[in-house]
């Protein structure tokens, strides 16, 4: 199912890699996805729910809630299935000391320190558009995920 087919209402998981993935990791992250997805239940009842990719850097899980809410066990299980993308992959998709920004067109990351001193330099502004993987439902993450520093939880770093 294509995520943007879900209420606004579903939760929303998203997971930042340590490092941009190449096109055939990506493609076979996805199939892994789309196959995780279609097994994904909750009480025994399937989930309605989407993966996808974006950027080649953020791995990122919906649930919509309006029929099957997710239990401790699913979210236990989408937990399971990202740790084993992570090793699968060499990757690190849980450091939230990582800070991704658009830097021109293209996604860069930093340690919080180095973005705090980015700042500092200049290098980084209020203006600079930052992910807050923060955000927890559908209708944030279209609305909300991608914004200026300004208007983030970022700006407490300015």
């Amino acid at each position: 199912m294509d995520y943007k087919d879900l209420s606004d209402h579903s939760k929303v998981w998203i997971y930042q890699s340590n490092r941009k993935l190449t096109d055939d990791e990506v493609s076979e992250i996805k199939n892994y996805g789309k196959k995780f997805i279609d097994t994904w239940s909750a009480h025994g009842s399937e989930l309605n729910a989407a993966f996808e990719i974006f950027y080649n850097q953020f791995i990122v899980l919906f649930a919509d809630e309006t029929q099957v809410k997710t239990s401790g066990c699913s979210i236990d299980a989408s937990t399971r299935f990202i740790k084993d993308i992570q090793n699968a992959y060499r990757l690190d998709l849980f450091d939230r000391m990582n800070i991704a920004f658009m830097a021109g067109n293209k996604v860069d990351t930093l340690r919080m320190t180095d973005f705090q001193n980015s700042i500092a330099a200049k290098r980084i502004t209020e203006n600079t558009i930052v992910f807050n993987n923060l955000v927890n439902n559908k209708k944030d993450f279209m609305n909300a995920w991608k914004v200026p520093l300004k208007d983030s939880w970022h700006k407490q770093l300015l």
